[in-house]
């Protein structure tokens, strides 16, 4: 028998895009990264780092659990011309990060509205120099055709975002 392949086969043939990012503190405990990672004023420095247009920043932290959410709002003036007919002239991005211990928390972005989901988790390791953060993310776009393209920028653009979240941990934590 023979079988057809539809739109959701071959998608799902197509691996989605990973992002691996490390980097570390030295000279920093597990307690002080996590404390700032759960400092609302740090997170605010870190979307003024990034330049974008507006943003709100949410920390609740109870105990060892700690929830951060980042809405924020990025021009899309650098984008090439198919993107930003995909996400327009600015693009709302809502990170969400669930930490239920101080080494491990688990990350979900979103741009609402649009098809597509990036989700992973965040991992402290602490040793006698500093601390480690490594970040995994998979990046999937649901846009026949394109949907690989967008994958790239939307991980270019996470990356980017990342390593400027570290820049501005090195000099919180200094």
């Amino acid at each position: 028998m023979m079988r057809h392949a539809t739109p959701t086969d071959v998608r799902e043939e197509q691996p989605m895009k990973q992002i691996h990012e490390e980097w570390r503190y030295e000279g920093a405990t597990l307690e002080q990264v996590y404390d700032m990672l759960s400092d609302a004023a740090f997170r605010e420095q870190v979307c003024e780092a990034q330049h974008v247009v507006r943003h709100d920043v949410t920390t609740e932290r109870d105990g060892d659990r700690l929830k951060v959410t980042v809405d924020q709002v990025q021009s899309a003036a650098g984008l090439p011309g198919f993107a930003r007919k995909f996400v327009g002239e600015e693009i709302n991005i809502v990170a969400r990060e669930d930490w239920l211990s101080p080494a491990k928390g688990d990350i979900e972005v979103v741009i609402p509205g649009k098809p597509g989901e990036m989700t992973g988790t965040a991992h402290l390791t602490e040793d006698p120099q500093g601390v480690t953060e490594t970040v995994n993310l998979a990046v999937r776009v649901n846009i026949p055709l394109v949907g690989g393209k967008v994958e790239g920028l939307i991980a270019d653009m996470l990356v980017k975002a990342l390593r400027t979240e570290a820049r501005v941990g090195a000099s919180y934590l200094a």
